[in-house]
């Protein structure tokens, strides 16, 4: 993937400067080591226990030189950067730009893969030493020019190091793709430190855009502060890291950027946004259109206009085929729009159920890939296919329009929306559902008690602040739940992750879930009970849970995280990307990871359900019941 910088109005050949100087020295430094350990590796006779120890010391000696370089090529090049430290074997996830094509497959190399690999059941050198070729060969791409030329502007360095503060706080702590745990806390150590390195350079290079001495002042405490931190990253202080070191870091270059007018045409910037001054702001990324069609539209107004027939249309059953069933009739907005009755809605015939829990709509703005299977890219197409199928709304894409139309009340609002859409000569059924994805999507701008903590209006709990260090450290939670969403949507946020977590049929685990998940929108081995992994924010009350709605307690669900998922359980799950190993916690640390995810829960103002529905001229239209008779 190429990235190409907009060229601002500064500029100056680095060649030999500082900057130019210390990057083209550290690429030279960390192919070197990668060299060392290849020959190491090509050198064994065998995998004893000793040549295994040395091995794994050279991976980690090649591990902290690329932490000192990792604020470079993460964002340079990221799809290079997989060959070079890649956490997964083959990866699928869509990102941005894959959007509207088939998914790619890409295959991880490098050096987190080789450690799992030489550290597992019967190694072989070949496969080791393909995997650390991999990465070598990989080098030469942060050597090509259309990288090295990004040198010479001072821009990419605030999106570089903007990156670096999302990663500081959402993976660079929690072992995502760190494979030793012993390891994280001297390797994040490591980083700070070449960081800094960098951050004098750059300085030193371009001095009429420096990097403020409020910022460096504060990162020299952030290097201070996780210098007394213990190794063991258990009891790693993520809470205090990330509230009085990271976020504001992140809040001054934030300032720098839009002080400096850097600009980028790089997929890693797509969906963030320049004026957000807080990692916990809830515009820092925009991965879906909530407008739709109406997505030029500014004035308030008009916007208000759209929310309000949205909100009517949302309780309408009038959108489904027999005129019984509504958005809510599935989505209870009194229920954090999602339905917690059962472990998984009424079908159209009112009969049997659903194959799948019903998601929330809350938050469901901070995807790219929509559905649990992921098979939507857009609300907008979500919304269409829940109101076409046979099995959930039964409705008809003309007959509906039609119905809409026929009142009054609805005609002559759209009739005036009209006029904001020119591109369109009729109403159609995207007017319709834009003005739905609108109305419930405001739902998703609430702040939470652990959000207002992060950004120092409130204090939370001390029970809270333990959960969320055991939740981004001892329980693994944070490698799949990123922050601030607390999704599967990691920095820089241009993509929906995907888990298999061996979910069980029955609390008694007989058996594995039959549904296939991703499979079915993109067939492949690593695909199998793959589902997107959804926010854990308003969890309390978005019962039951997993894709299935197994589990009618958010305790269970912690249960057979610790466990192990499937594995842990004793059931077969050939691809489970969640560890099968227990994660040990006690009674009273999962009373702490569950007091955090409550500090999740929403400050939300719902709102009273309509008192009536627009009248119809199709007199069989108007026995209709606000939210649906099922």
């Amino acid at each position: 993937m190429l990235l190409v910088f907009i060229t601002s109005s500064f500029s100056l050949k680095t060649e030999d400067t500082p900057y130019a100087g210390l990057y083209n020295n550290s690429i030279n430094d960390f192919n070197k080591q990668l060299l060392v350990l290849s020959d190491k590796v090509k050198a064994i006779s065998s995998f004893s226990e000793k040549n295994i120890g040395r091995i794994n010391d050279e991976i980690e000696a090649a591990r902290l030189k690329l932490k000192a370089i990792d604020f470079w090529l993460r964002y340079l090049e990221p799809i290079a950067y997989k060959k070079i430290n890649g956490p997964l074997q083959v990866e699928w996830e869509n990102e941005v730009f894959e959007k509207f094509e088939k998914p790619y497959r890409r295959e991880g190399a490098g050096l987190t893969l080789a450690y799992q690999y030489l550290n597992g059941k019967h190694p072989a050198k070949d496969s080791l030493a393909k995997l650390i070729q991999s990465s070598i060969d990989a080098i030469s791409t942060f050597k090509a020019d259309s990288i090295t030329t990004q040198l010479n502007t001072f821009d990419h360095f605030f999106l570089c190091n903007r990156l670096f503060l999302l990663n500081l706080a959402a993976i660079y702590t929690t072992g995502f793709e760190c494979p030793d745990s012993k390891s994280i806390i001297e390797e994040l150590q490591a980083m700070l430190v070449g960081t800094k390195i960098i951050y004098t350079n750059y300085n030193q290079t371009f001095k009429a855009t420096p990097l403020s001495n409020e910022y460096l002042e504060l990162y020299d405490k952030t290097i201070t502060f996780a210098a007394k931190q213990a190794i063991d990253y258990a009891q790693f202080d993520h809470f205090g890291f990330l509230k009085d070191y990271i976020n504001p870091l992140f809040a001054i270059n934030q300032k720098l950027i839009n002080q400096y007018q850097v600009s980028s045409k790089s997929y890693n910037d797509y969906t963030l946004n320049n004026n957000s001054t807080s990692i916990f702001d809830k515009s820092l990324y925009t991965p879906q259109n909530t407008k739709g069609i109406y997505s030029l539209v500014e004035d308030k107004e008009s916007l208000q206009q759209i929310r309000a027939v949205g909100k009517l249309l949302f309780y309408d059953p009038i959108l489904s085929g027999n005129n019984s069933r509504s958005c809510a009739s599935c989505h209870k907005p009194t229920e954090y729009f999602t339905d917690t009755s059962f472990r998984a809605s009424l079908q159209f015939d009112g009969q049997q159920h659903l194959p799948r829990n019903t998601p929330t709509l809350i938050d469901v703005i901070y995807n790219h890939l929509l559905m649990l299977d992921g098979k939507h890219i857009s609300l907008q197409n979500q919304a269409r296919d829940v109101i076409t199928n046979p099995e959930e709304m039964g409705g008809n894409e003309k007959e509906v329009v039609s119905k809409v139309l026929s009142c009054k009340e609805y005609k002559n609002i759209f009739k005036q929306l009209l006029k904001l859409t020119p591109e369109e000569k009729d109403i159609t059924l995207d007017h319709v559902i834009s003005a739905i994805t609108y109305y419930y999507s405001d739902y998703s701008k609430y702040y939470a008690p652990f959000d207002e903590a992060i950004n120092g209006n409130k204090t939370l709990g001390i029970e809270a602040i333990r959960g969320y260090n055991l939740f981004m450290g001892k329980a693994q939670c944070g490698t799949c739940h990123y922050v601030p969403q607390f999704n599967g949507v990691p920095p820089p946020y241009i993509g929906s992750e995907f888990e298999i977590l061996g979910v069980p049929e029955d609390t008694n685990f007989s058996k594995l879930s039959e549904d296939k998940g991703r499979y079915y929108i993109n067939p492949a081995s690593e695909t199998l009970s793959a589902f997107r992994t959804g926010s854990i924010r308003n969890a309390q009350y978005t019962k039951p849970y997993m894709h299935n709605g197994v589990f009618g307690s958010l305790n269970e669900v912690i249960d057979f995280y610790d466990a192990g998922g499937g594995i842990g359980k004793k059931l077969i799950v050939a691809n489970q990307t969640l560890s099968s190993d227990s994660l040990k916690l006690t009674v009273s640390e999962k009373k702490e990871v569950l007091a955090f995810i409550h500090s999740l829960n929403e400050n939300i103002h719902f709102e009273d359900k309509p008192q009536n529905l627009p009248v119809s001229s199709r007199k069989e239209l108007n026995t209709r019941v606000v939210g649906g008779k099922y």
